[in-house]
C-alpha cells in the first residue's frame, strides 16, 4: 500500500511526488494550506470531548478517529496519543515522532493517496468543518516564560523610562531576558479578558491609589510549545534545541502599565501582567515554518559560546494587529510587523532558559516578548504606539486611543506568505470586560 511505503521517504522526496496537492480544496489565502498542517484541540455540540485535529482549508480532520493510520515505526506504537485531549503525550514523544506524524499526514492528505480521499464513510467521521468546532487550549501548560527579545521594543520602552543613553540595560544584549509567568491565566483566543485592578501611583508626589488599570495595553507576541523536555540539572544544548521546539502560536500577553510601573521595581511583573494571556488555538510546526527561515541577525557584542548557532532559526512571519471599538463597523489596523525583527532566536531562548539545569517538559509556553520592528507603524504595544499616552492613535471614525477601552475586541493574525499558499496561524483575539467591583 503506497501510504505504508511513503512513510520511510523524506520530506523532501514526498514534496516532489504530491506537487503540494491536497484533495481538500484550500483557498490560496487560507491560513491552513496543505503546507500547514496545525495541530489543535476541539469539540462539537454532538460530541463534547476535547481531541486533536489538524487544520486543512475550512476543516478539521480529527486524529482519533484516523490514528490506526499512523504505522510508521515511531507512531504505531504510540496511536493512543491521539485519544488524549491535550498534545501533551504527543508532543512527548519527540522530534522523530512529530516529523513521522507529520509525513503521514500529507500522505493521507494527499491528492494522490486513496485511503481518505476515496472513503466515503471514513471522511464523513474524520472531517469537521472549522465553524462547527469549538477551540481550547492546546496543551495544559504546566510554566510559562516570558522573554523580552526584541531590540526595538526593549529600546523604545528603554527611552521611555530611562533616556537614550541608558535605553538597553548592560545585560540586554548579552543574554535573552525573561521571567517566569502565570500559566493558570493563559487562555484560548475568544476568551473575554476582565480589566485588571490594582495599585498605581500616577501622581509620583502622592501616596499610591487602588483601582480599575487605566493603561491597559496588548503586546504583539509569538510563542513556542517545547516538546521532549529534559532532566532537571541537564542543559538543553543549543545545538539540539530544535528539537525540543514543537510548534509556534500567536500571542497577546494583555499588560496593565500603570499596575506594573509601580510594582515591578525590583522584581519584575506581576499583577500588571498575569491576569490574562491569550493565545491562538492552532500550534504551526516547525517543519512548516522552516521554508520561511532567514539568517540571524548579526548579534553584536558576540553571545557566550553556550549562545551562539549559525543555521538560521529567524522566520518571516507577517504579524498585524486590530482594533475594533464599540460602536465601529469594522477593526482598524494599528500596528503591521514581523517576527524576524526579533534580536535572540528561540534556540537561544530555550538554551539559555535550561543552561543553569532548569527542567522544561512538554507543554511549556516560551513566549518572544512584545514583537516590535524599526518603524513606527511595527511598534508592538499601544504603549510604543502612543508613546506612553503623549498621543493618540488613530482608528478612523473619530476614533481613537492611546490605550484599551472596555469593550475593544483586539486581535492578531499573522502568516507566512509562499507561492500561491499561506502558513498561517488563524486569530488570536481577546475582548475587554469592564474591572470587577471591589
Amino acid at each position: 500500500m503506497l501510504l505504508t511505503v511513503i512513510l520511510f521517504l523524506s520530506e523532501v522526496v514526498w514534496n516532489s511526488i504530491t506537487a503540494e496537492m491536497s484533495f481538500i480544496n484550500v483557498d490560496p489565502t487560507s491560513d491552513f494550506s496543505f503546507h500547514n498542517l496545525p495541530y489543535g484541540i476541539f469539540s462539537t455540540a454532538d460530541n463534547p470531548k476535547h481531541r486533536i485535529g489538524v487544520a486543512i482549508g475550512d476543516q478539521i480532520l480529527d486524529l482519533s478517529v484516523v490514528k490506526s493510520l499512523f504505522q510508521g515505526p515511531v507512531m504505531s506504537q504510540h496511536q493512543d496519543v491521539f485519544d488524549q485531549p491535550t498534545l501533551n503525550a504527543f508532543m512527548a514523544l519527540g522530534y522523530e515522532a512529530w516529523s513521522e506524524a507529520r509525513q503521514t499526514l500529507r500522505v493521507l492528505l494527499s491528492a494522490r493517496e486513496s485511503t481518505l480521499r476515496d472513503d466515503v464513510s471514513l471522511r464523513s467521521r474524520a472531517f469537521v468543518h472549522q465553524s462547527a468546532a469549538t477551540m481550547h487550549l492546546p496543551a495544559d501548560i504546566g510554566d510559562y516564560t516570558d522573554f523580552y527579545s526584541s531590540r526595538d521594543h526593549a529600546t523604545n520602552v528603554g527611552i521611555m523610562f530611562r533616556g537614550k543613553e541608558n535605553a538597553l540595560m548592560p545585560n540586554w544584549l548579552r543574554l535573552p531576558v525573561g521571567y517566569h509567568g502565570r500559566a493558570s491565566s493563559v487562555v484560548v483566543s475568544g476568551t473575554p479578558i476582565r480589566r485588571p485592578s490594582g495599585q498605581m501611583r500616577p501622581d509620583q508626589t502622592k501616596p499610591p491609589v487602588f483601582g480599575p488599570s487605566k493603561q491597559l495595553d496588548i503586546e504583539l507576541e509569538m510563542a513556542f510549545f517545547v516538546g521532549g523536555g529534559n532532566q532537571l540539572g541537564e542543559p538543553i544544548p543549543i545545538n539540539k534545541a530544535h528539537q525540543h521546539i514543537f510548534g509556534m502560536v500567536l500571542m497577546n500577553d494583555w499588560s496593565a502599565r500603570d499596575i506594573q510601573a509601580w510594582e515591578y521595581v525590583p522584581l519584575g511583573p506581576f499583577l500588571g501582567k498575569n491576569f490574562g494571556t491569550t493565545i491562538s488555538p492552532w500550534v504551526i510546526p516547525m517543519e512548516a515554518l522552516l521554508p520561511f527561515a532567514e539568517p540571524n541577525p548579526v548579534q553584536d557584542p558576540e553571545p557566550l559560546p553556550y549562545l551562539q548557532h549559525q543555521d538560521a532559526y529567524t522566520f518571516n512571519i507577517n504579524l498585524f494587529v486590530s482594533l475594533k471599538g464599540q460602536g465601529m463597523a469594522e477593526a482598524a489596523t494599528i500596528c503591521k510587523s514581523n517576527f524576524k525583527y526579533m534580536y535572540w532566536t528561540m534556540k537561544q531562548q530555550l538554551a539559555h532558559h535550561t543552561v543553569n539545569g532548569c527542567n522544561v517538559r512538554p507543554g511549556d509556553l516560551l513566549a518572544s516578548g512584545t514583537i516590535s520592528g524599526p518603524d513606527p507603524e511595527s511598534f508592538g504595544s499601544m504603549l510604543e504606539l502612543s508613546w506612553r499616552g503623549s498621543k493618540t492613535i488613530d482608528l478612523g471614525g473619530g476614533q481613537t486611543r492611546t490605550f484599551l477601552n472596555d469593550g475593544d475586541e483586539v486581535t492578531i493574525t499573522g502568516y507566512c506568505q509562499g507561492d500561491g499558499y499561506r502558513v498561517g496561524f488563524g486569530p488570536c483575539r481577546g475582548t475587554i470586560l469592564s474591572a470587577p467591583q471591589h
